[in-house]
């Protein structure tokens, strides 16, 4: 007897992931202001709804042994969403520590549940592994931004404009939510990958049962 489908799969948490990420991106890219309000504005959102995946994931789609990253990552993601939140932290310094300590901590967890996933054969490993290295890039890019950098260049017939740090952390963002969003969306539309009867797990001591039942 063949298990019934479910409602709610690794597939939608993918493809939810996606339009998020892709929602923050169109924002970061058609909006001619890239201070550190808008960039933590929009940063806000997308770790927010991001930890409400997360948690929707650990709810009805993993089983008990493969839950801790989820659950970690709607942690690590509330926190700094609730941080980048507060309009009065809303500064150039704030953005820079609330981003990388995010994409760090993030990044971390959901390469090593990769990892770990892939140890045990996960389907979904492969695509947890490149979401982690791709957050844990854009905290090195993010370091790597000189503190109070300011360069101004011209355009012809356009004028003089201003390149500082903040307009660059934020665009680098935007970039990754991009790049983030087109590789979900991508597995999240690939069905031998995402709607495997299987995901990956940590624990090999709590098998998946055959008939939809843990």
């Amino acid at each position: 007897m063949s298990a019934p489908a479910r409602a709610f799969t690794m597939r939608h948490v993918q493809l939810l992931r996606a339009l998020f990420a892709a929602v923050a991106a169109l924002m970061i890219t058609f909006s001619s202001d890239h201070s550190a309000p808008v960039g933590l504005s929009v940063f806000s959102g997308f770790v927010l709804v991001t930890a409400l995946v997360h948690v929707l994931a650990a709810w009805l789609v993993l089983p008990a042994g493969s839950r801790w990253s989820s659950i970690l990552l709607a942690v690590v993601s509330a926190l700094a969403g609730m941080a980048s939140g507060v309009p009065a932290w809303r500064t150039d310094d704030v953005f820079f520590v609330v981003v990388i300590s995010w994409a760090v901590l993030s990044g971390g967890i959901e390469l090593l549940a990769g990892i770990r996933a892939r140890r045990v054969g996960g389907m979904l490993a492969r695509d947890a592994i490149t979401v982690g290295a791709l957050t844990l890039l854009l905290a090195v890019v993010m370091l790597l931004i000189p503190a109070g950098f300011v360069q101004e260049y011209t355009i012809d017939a356009a004028g003089t404009f201003v390149l500082s740090g903040i307009i660059l952390g934020v665009g680098m963002f935007g970039g990754y939510a991009a790049i983030v969003a087109v590789f979900l969306g991508i597995a999240g539309l690939t069905p031998k990958r995402a709607d495997a009867p299987e995901v990956p797990h940590d624990d090999q001591s709590e098998p998946v049962q055959h008939g939809g039942e843990r």
